[in-house]
């Protein structure tokens, strides 16, 4: 069963709150788990098949309904195949005011197996559980001011990206069709509500904001944690657990997470998904989420993996974006700089994945007015 916009609409939340009324919690809870995962499944669809959704290495993504406009870019190193894969899904959940991106990077044997599979799973399941947890809240919560209606959801994002992390946590756990041991992925995801931005964050890839400061510069807030060893309260969950955090003689600075014999992984990162042989010794797949409110002083948020910022700082980073005169290219040219800093700065090392969303949140003067998507 396929539903459009419209029939989609209605399930945000109003007949879900009708249906409440007549049924236990417990019934209408179950009932809406299924109906939110066919709802979730079945929006995807029609969002694929409408070009609303782009999860190739390069492109635009654009709609006549929102002033939002992405441009992404993906590069493969020099390490084999490209573990790095990212995702866009503008009107997400048939919402004109909703984007979802997101961008994940595999590591060991099968890591690009486990970033596909995160990349594949993140998006419906999200939504699904944003349905789930937006209508069991409205059954029991009553929001009349402005203030609590915003805090209201963020709660409820933040609830629902923490079910959907660990639902695909457990999920990359139990596969038979690939073996994420010692295998995984990061990710870092936005959803933009309207003016409301909500970041989740797992692993070393980063969100950073370009905005305008009170003298008229363009300035970099970085948006999320580079979940990173020997970062303290990582570190002490770490060892909390028996696990072991400290660097190789040849690799000074790069603090990685052992087992407690000292061997296998050497993981660089103290979150991710998959990893399982040091799940029980201090990593964890549990997001950071935080929300922002945009302003008219913020211009756009880039979401990029490590590979980027192994090599550009943040207020690197907007500068290239922000002087690229085509949006289009915007990603492209981050991209591009990445790769001759690497040959300047990482001689000798191979070079990384380099991903990268750019995520501008005003309309420009030269975008059309209808939907498109173009590969470049």
């Amino acid at each position: 069963m396929i539903w459009d916009c419209r029939g989609a609409m209605v399930l945000f939340p109003y007949l879900l709150e009708g249906l409440a009324r007549t049924r236990s919690l417990k019934k209408m809870k179950n009932c809406h788990e299924d109906v939110a995962r066919k709802t979730a499944e079945a929006l995807e669809k029609e969002a694929k098949k409408n070009e609303l959704v782009l999860s190739s290495s390069s492109g635009i993504v654009m709609s006549d309904k929102s002033n939002n406009f992405s441009s992404v870019c993906s590069k493969r190193g020099q390490k084999g195949i490209n573990q790095d894969c990212l995702i866009i899904w503008e009107e997400f959940g048939c919402q004109e005011d909703m984007i979802f991106c997101g961008i994940f990077d595999g590591h060991g044997q099968w890591g690009h197996h486990v970033s596909k599979r995160v990349k594949e799973s993140m998006p419906a399941s999200l939504l699904c559980n944003w349905q789930e947890t937006l209508t069991l809240a409205s059954l029991n919560l009553d929001f009349e001011m402005e203030m609590d209606r915003n805090l209201h959801r963020f709660d409820i994002w933040k609830q629902s990206f923490l079910k959907t992390y660990a639902a695909i946590d457990q999920e990359l756990k139990h596969s038979s069709k690939m073996d994420s041991y010692r295998s995984g992925a990061t990710a870092s995801t936005i959803v933009k509500q309207g003016e409301h931005l909500i970041v989740a964050n797992v692993g070393d890839s980063r969100a950073v904001l370009a905005s305008i400061s009170e003298d008229g510069s363009l300035v970099p807030l970085q948006l999320t944690v580079d979940f990173k060893p020997n970062i303290p309260q990582e570190a002490e969950r770490i060892t909390r657990s028996n696990g072991r955090v400290f660097c190789l003689h040849d690799e000074p600075g790069t603090y990685r997470v052992w087992m407690p014999n000292g061997k296998t992984p050497g993981l660089a990162i103290s979150r991710a998904f998959g990893d399982y042989c040091v799940k029980d010794f201090g990593l964890i797949s549990v997001p950071a989420v935080s929300q922002r409110h945009i302003t008219s002083r913020d211009q756009f948020v880039i979401l990029a993996t490590d590979g980027v910022w192994d090599v550009i700082s943040n207020e690197e980073a907007v500068q290239i974006v922000s002087s690229t005169p085509d949006r289009k290219k915007a990603a492209k040219r981050l991209v591009g700089c990445a790769t001759l800093a690497w040959k300047s700065k990482k001689r000798g090392i191979a070079m990384d994945d380099i991903s990268a969303i750019c995520l501008f949140f005003h309309a420009s003067s030269s975008q059309h007015a209808n939907l498109m998507i173009s590969q470049n």
